[in-house]
C-alpha cells in the first residue's frame, strides 16, 4: 500500500536485485503464506487462467501484505477494469498478456497508470489508499514511481514487433509466454526458442526487465544466469510434479 516504508518491487528490479516469485491460481491462501514463509521476494497471483474474483483476490494480497511480500497480478486480456481493481486492492505490478504491438503496450500503460502517465480511475478509499488516510498527493506519487507495468509477448506477431514493445514509456518489462507462443507458431514462423531469444536480446539492449516462468530450481539458476530479473515458478507444473512423486515410491 501507499504507507510503505520499504523498497517497492519495481525499485528492487531496477536496483539489480535477482527476484524469485511463483505463478499462482487462486484460490490459495495457505500456499500465499507458505511461500512468504519460504522466503519468496513475490507471488504472481493469475487472475487470466485462474478464477478472475477480485474479491478472493482482494484476500491473497492482503495475507501476503501481511508477511510483507509484494503481489502482481497477471489480469485478463484488455481488462482495463481489473486492472484499476487489482491496484486499487494493493498489487504492486500487472501482468497484462498478449501484447502484439506497441499500441498494445500504451494500453497497458495507459489502464495501469494514473494521470499525467495514464488515465487510471483515482481514488484513496479503497485498500491501496489506506481507506482515504493517505493524503492524496502522496498516493499518486507513489504509484506513478512504484507501479510495475509488465506485458508478456506470446506470438510471432508480438515477438516481430519487439522492439517497439519493450521501448514502450513506462512499460518496465517483459515475459514471454512460451506455451502461447508455441501454440500461436507456424513451421513458417521462426523457431520458439530463437524467438525467445531474440526477445531477451532486445530487452537486455533497451534495459527492459525480463521474467522468466520456469519449472525447477535448476531452470530457475539457469535464467538468473542467462539474464533474468524476475523469475516465477509454474506453481501448479511443480506441485503436480512433486506430488506425483511422492505419489509413487518403491514399493
Amino acid at each position: 500500500m501507499s504507507s510503505h516504508d520499504h523498497a517497492s518491487l519495481r525499485e528492487r528490479a531496477n536496483a539489480g536485485e535477482k527476484l524469485i516469485g511463483a505463478l499462482l491460481r487462486m484460490p490459495s491462501e495457505e500456499i500465499v503464506e507458505m511461500l512468504a514463509v519460504a522466503g519468496f521476494d513475490f507471488v504472481l497471483i493469475d487472475c487470466e487462467h485462474g478464477p478472475a474474483d477480485i474479491v478472493a483476490l482482494r484476500q491473497h494480497i492482503a495475507v501476503a501484505a501481511l508477511h510483507g511480500v509484494p503481489t502482481i497480478v497477471r489480469v485478463g486480456e484488455r481488462d482495463r477494469g481489473q486492472i484499476l481493481r487489482v491496484l486499487d486492492q494493493g498489487a504492486e505490478g500487472i501482468l497484462a498478456p498478449h501484447l502484439d504491438s506497441a499500441a498494445d503496450a500504451e494500453a497497458l500503460v495507459d489502464a495501469a497508470m494514473y494521470p499525467p502517465v495514464g488515465s487510471r480511475g483515482f481514488a484513496t478509499y479503497s485498500r491501496a489508499g489506506r481507506f482515504g488516510r493517505i493524503d492524496p498527493g502522496a498516493h499518486r506519487d507513489w504509484w506513478l514511481e512504484n507501479t510495475l507495468v509488465l506485458g508478456m509477448i506470446e506470438s510471432p506477431r508480438g515477438v516481430a514487433h519487439a522492439a517497439a514493445i519493450v521501448t514502450t514509456a513506462r512499460l518496465d518489462g517483459i515475459m514471454v509466454g512460451p506455451a502461447d507462443l508455441a501454440a500461436n507458431s507456424t513451421p513458417d514462423d521462426e523457431p520458439v526458442p530463437e524467438a525467445i531469444s531474440a526477445v531477451h536480446a532486445t530487452l537486455a539492449d533497451a534495459g527492459s526487465l525480463r521474467m522468466d516462468i520456469v519449472g525447477t530450481r535448476a531452470a530457475a539458476e539457469a535464467a538468473f544466469t542467462s539474464g533474468a530479473d524476475l523469475v516465477v515458478y509454474n506453481l501448479a507444473a511443480s506441485l503436480l510434479s512433486h506430488l506425483t512423486a511422492l505419489a509413487t515410491p518403491a514399493r
